[in-house]
């Protein structure tokens, strides 16, 4: 029997990936700090043909994050640039800027990526910096987003990918995924269902945004 709260879900706008038009194969660098279960979707998306991309490097922050076994699964190149070995914000994102260019990565796809980021990277990467969060922007931004949806009594929470931008979960959207609240939700419960939607959500923004830059 389906889900309801599956039956429910969409995404706006209502376009399908393989309904995208991708000329061009893109150059992704992936930034993550936890599961990767994002930077997965993303590399099966590449894998069947519906994403036209190659995910040059991933980058993690965390020794134990989860990210590095699936980019080994993946077989993409991975790189741990622990945020406590940098004196300031500027510096580790000088260091990550320095190594996408090096990968000859175009855009950045902060895929649970748990730290805040510069003008350092931002201007690196003008406009080809997206990032996911578990809410519809602008509403409940920052951390223990879901937490914030139920305790707010919202009847729709949800997911958005968003161009990045130096405020925390600002900057113009790209695309978002509509989640319904039920009413025997908790926050694991919540969260489970939003992050099937982020994995169908993030490798259609990106088509969509690559579509959209100039």
């Amino acid at each position: 029997m389906p889900n309801p709260s599956d039956s429910l879900s969409f995404i706006s706008p209502p376009v399908a990936l393989e309904d995208i038009v991708q000329p061009r194969c893109l150059s992704l660098g992936v930034m993550a700090s936890g599961s990767g279960s994002n930077f997965e979707a993303i590399a099966r998306a590449i894998e069947a043909e519906q994403l036209n991309a190659v995910v040059k490097l991933v980058i993690y922050n965390n020794p134990d994050a989860g990210v590095k076994g699936r980019a080994i699964d993946q077989g993409v190149p991975h790189l741990l640039l622990n945020h406590r070995d940098y004196d300031c914000r500027e510096a580790l994102d000088q260091d990550i800027v320095e190594h996408f260019r090096q990968a000859g990565v175009e855009w950045v796809i902060m895929a649970g990526w748990m730290r805040i980021v510069t003008p350092v990277l931002l201007d690196a990467f003008h406009r080809r910096v997206l990032n996911i969060h578990p809410s519809l922007l602008p509403s409940f931004r920052g951390v223990r987003a879901v937490e914030q949806a139920l305790a707010a009594g919202v009847k729709v929470s949800g997911c958005t990918v968003h161009y990045a931008e130096a405020t925390v979960d600002s900057g113009p959207i790209v695309a978002q995924a509509v989640v319904p609240i039920l009413p025997d939700d908790n926050a694991d419960r919540l969260h489970q269902r939003i992050q099937v939607q982020e994995h169908r959500l993030f490798p259609l923004a990106i088509a969509l945004a690559a579509q959209q830059s100039p």
